[in-house]
Order: structure tokens, then sequence, then C-alpha cells
């Protein structure tokens, strides 16, 4: 508890006024569409904080996403979204775990509140690109086979979750490139839920904020890249 507090005092103030912000448009946009699906609520506001201590190379942040992942996967699985569901209970949430143990292992100057950034060759950026696109194919077919709503979107959204993953336990800056793609792809899916169930507007501005969030980590690992390569 401590460790949290001290992280939440160590944020600078834009992070702080782009965590708090995203955290009150969430909650008003869900009363002022009067939504009554409080799981999407409790999602958002998780996935919100965890993206934002993502951002500060703060393992809190890899933590809250293994909870947001499994109640995102009861919310999906809910919508008959099954690749999404089989997605971050399968391969978010494990993977998550396991960039949990990445970042306290590769502390920035023995700050676990700070990670170490990693420099990632093209070799291995082809290694990545191969191992996507097998993973995506096994998972089309998989979608398929359950007969999952919006089959392409699904498996676009699978190939984006995985490049996100993969880079997030490497400690590489793209992560939040690749789920920023994610975040744009689910948009869609859940616009697209949301004219089925009203209730799921709130997923869509879950995920609009998720977007604005990705890209703000993307600008700090940046800078915390350079600031480390200095060091």
């Amino acid at each position: 508890m401590r460790f949290f507090i001290n992280s939440i005092k160590s944020l600078s103030k834009a992070a702080k006024t782009i965590w708090f912000g995203s955290l009150i448009i969430i909650c008003l946009s869900f009363f002022l569409f009067r939504n009554t699906d409080y799981l999407t609520l409790v999602a958002s506001l998780i996935g919100a904080t965890s993206l934002i201590f993502a951002a500060k190379g703060n393992v809190i942040g890899p933590i809250l996403s293994v909870v947001f992942s499994v109640i995102y996967a009861v919310i999906s699985f809910q919508m008959r979204y099954y690749g999404e569901m089989i997605t971050y209970l399968g391969m978010t949430a494990p993977v998550s775990l396991a960039a949990v143990f990445a970042w306290l292992k590769n502390p920035f100057n023995g700050n676990k509140a700070d990670v170490k950034i990693n420099h990632i060759r093209p070799r291995e950026y082809l290694f990545l690109a191969v191992l996507a696109t097998v993973v995506t194919i096994i998972f089309y077919f998989m979608l398929k086979y359950f007969n999952t709503a919006s089959l392409v979107m699904s498996t676009v959204s699978v190939l984006t979750s995985f490049l996100a993953c993969y880079l997030t336990v490497r400690r590489s800056e793209f992560y939040a490139v690749a789920y920023a793609a994610n975040d744009i792809v689910l948009i869609i899916l859940w616009i697209i839920a949301a004219q089925v169930n009203f209730n799921y507007l709130g997923m869509v501005i879950c995920f609009l904020i998720f977007l604005v969030n990705d890209v703000y980590g993307f600008i700090q690992w940046s800078k915390s890249k350079k600031r480390q390569r200095a060091k």
C-alpha cells in the first residue's frame, strides 16, 4: 500500500491531470448516458489507472492490467466477443503477469517505480512479425469455430493485442503504439455492440480514454529512454 501511495505522489502534474481527467470523464459519461452496467465502469476505471502507471514505467501498471483483463473478459463473454475473452484471459492477463516479473527484475538504477527500457534489434522485430502472423492465423480459425461476432475485427484485435503484450514484456516503448492500434479496433467493436445494447457505450468511452493514455505512454517512454541513455 505504501508503494502505491508513494507511486501516486511521484506522478507528475501532467500525469495526475490526465489520470484524474480520465476518471472524471469515464464516470460522467457512465451516469450521463444512464448506463446500468457497473462492471464496465469498474473495468474502465481500473484500465485507465493501469495505463497511467504503465506510462511512467511503474510496475503497478501491469499489475492492474491483470485485474482489468479478467473483468474485461467477462464483459466480452456477455457480448459474444469470444476473441476478446480468449485474448484477454489466455494472453493479456498471463502476459501482463509475466511483465510484472520482467519489470521487477529490470528496474532502472534500482528504482522499481522506473523500469529499464529495452532496445530491441531489427532481427527480433522480424521474429515478432513471423510469430504474430502464426498466432493471428491460429486465432482466426479458432474464433471462426466459436462463431465469434465481428470476426475480422476480432482477429485484428488479437493481432494488435499480441504485439502489445510481447512488447510490454520486452520493455519496448512501442508497446504503447500497439496498444493504441488495439484501442482503435476496440472502439469500432464496441460501437457495433452499443448499437445492440446501449450499456456498452461505456466501453467506447473507455477505449477512447485508453487511446489518449497510450499516446501519452509512448511519449513518456520515449522521453524516459533518452533520459536513461543519457545516464
